[in-house]
């Protein structure tokens, strides 16, 4: 505790006097300086993050950086809205056991090895991300993969870590697939659909990718899974295939609607003269009120125990304290010193970007590397040397950087505290950081060539 507390105020200490010498204007280095104690305190000391985060932002207030109404107006309570609506309907559909239905059924199908599971499993993670959200996703898949693992009497991590690192992939595939996608699209003016033009294809082909790889890393794996799964093929218990009833298909439905909506919520906006992203907003929220009113007996459930009123008071002052980084103009002093030592060329300022989020992304929280990056990217369009494709860059950067390391994204985190809850096992640093480091580095440079073939054709 002491040499993490050492550690803390040294480096600290550090960015504080680097500021100065870099020319930073007192006012700036000042809020600057709070902004980093917040920030490192936040990740030295992960279980107090929220004290950190309170002391800060009354800091920012006491000191006359910000007053409370531009304060509230940077917390992005609009994305935390749409994060609101979301788990609700989310929750109603994760209760009725309906993937691992579907993945038993699909475990039942004629020569089901271990490479068709490990490939499902895959798929599985990635699309759930992507449909709603790493948390809730890495929540099912987690409980499906220790039920398959405990009947199988294997070892769980393979097929964690495969899970873990295509939940994040699959979570840069659409708006709904992360937090900081959310943020993002609100931020710079993005729909779903631009989602499903430039971040889905990219994530497919780092999913085929990623797969084949992982498919080959972990082949002795695969090859116990096929003998253990042709020894239990006459067991009929294996992943006990309950029938969906009523409530499940009228949860898959809502949950369908909800999704469609939100596809064309742009369309939708311009067809009835809605300013741009409000149904994006409220779709869910409507959506969440039918659920509740649909299961009246869970709402309270519902609001008090499946929303992460946790993280969302974490997002929205850690979104707060980066507004104040924007408004200050510390922002655009770092986007001009990014051009100065970098260029204006659009190509080198999205690498720039991309693999930098990337690399901190798997030291830091992905959420955090963003939040702090976007007063960056914002302040470049001002200077109007920046493009879409930033944006695309720090979504890219966050999402597969977060691999690297156990503790790059929320999906990781979860993944590892319920296995160390449920199996009393624990994935070793090294363990993870080779395979991480190969499919997160291969994603970068995949996203990064798609990224300059789009700009340079389009």
């Amino acid at each position: 505790m002491k040499k993490k507390l050492l550690l803390y105020f040294l480096i600290s200490s550090l960015l504080v006097i680097t500021s100065h010498r870099i020319g930073l204007p007192r006012d700036q280095s000042f809020i600057l300086t709070i902004f980093t104690f917040t920030l490192l305190g936040t990740l030295f000391f992960w279980e107090l993050r929220l004290s950190f985060l309170f002391i800060g932002s009354g800091l920012l207030v006491l000191t006359r950086s910000v007053d409370i109404e531009h304060f509230i107006r940077f917390a992005s309570l609009d994305v935390i809205l749409f994060l609101i609506g979301m788990m609700i309907i989310t929750s109603m559909l994760k209760e009725t056991g309906v993937f691992r239905w579907l993945l038993a059924q699909i475990m039942r199908m004629k020569d089901f090895d271990g490479r068709k599971l490990f490939i499902t499993i895959m798929i599985l993670s990635a699309t759930l991300s992507a449909m709603m959200g790493e948390v809730t996703s890495m929540i099912i898949m987690m409980v499906i993969i220790l039920d398959i693992c405990d009947s199988l009497k294997i070892n769980p991590i393979p097929l964690v870590i495969s899970s873990v690192l295509t939940t994040n992939i699959g979570s840069a595939s659409t708006l709904l697939g992360n937090p900081i996608g959310v943020l993002i699209a609100m931020r710079g003016g993005l729909t779903f659909e631009d989602f499903l033009t430039h971040a889905l294809p990219v994530s497919a082909i780092v999913l085929l990718i990623t797969m084949f790889i992982l498919c080959i890393w972990y082949r002795e794996d695969i090859k116990k899974i096929s003998y253990k799964l042709l020894e239990q093929r006459k067991d009929k218990n294996l992943l006990n295939s309950h029938s969906i009833d009523f409530n499940a298909r009228v949860s898959i439905a809502i949950f369908a609607i909800t999704i469609a909506l939100i596809v064309f919520h742009n369309r939708l906006e311009m067809l009835f003269g809605i300013e741009e992203n409000n149904l994006l907003i409220i779709l869910p929220i409507i959506s969440a009120g039918v659920s509740m009113l649909y299961r009246r007996d869970k709402a309270r459930f519902y609001i008090e125990h499946e929303i992460e009123w946790r993280s969302l008071l974490f997002f929205m002052f850690l979104f707060a304290q980066a507004g104040v980084l924007q408004s200050s103009g510390i922002a655009q002093f770092f986007a001009e010193k990014l051009v100065h030592i970098v260029g204006n060329h659009p190509r080198a300022l999205s690498g720039a970007v991309l693999f930098s989020s990337g690399i901190l992304s798997g030291i830091l929280d992905n959420t955090v590397v963003v939040a702090s990056y976007i007063p960056i990217v914002k302040s470049l369009n001002m200077l109007h040397i920046g493009s879409n494709s930033l944006w695309w860059g720090i979504l890219f950067g966050a999402c597969y950087g977060g691999n690297i390391t156990a503790i790059g994204s929320t999906a990781n985190i979860i993944a590892l505290g319920i296995l160390e809850k449920q199996q009393n096992s624990k994935i070793r640093f090294f363990d993870w950081f080779k395979i991480g480091c190969i499919i997160s580095l291969l994603s970068l440079l995949i996203s990064y060539l798609i990224i300059v073939l789009y700009m340079y054709f389009f």
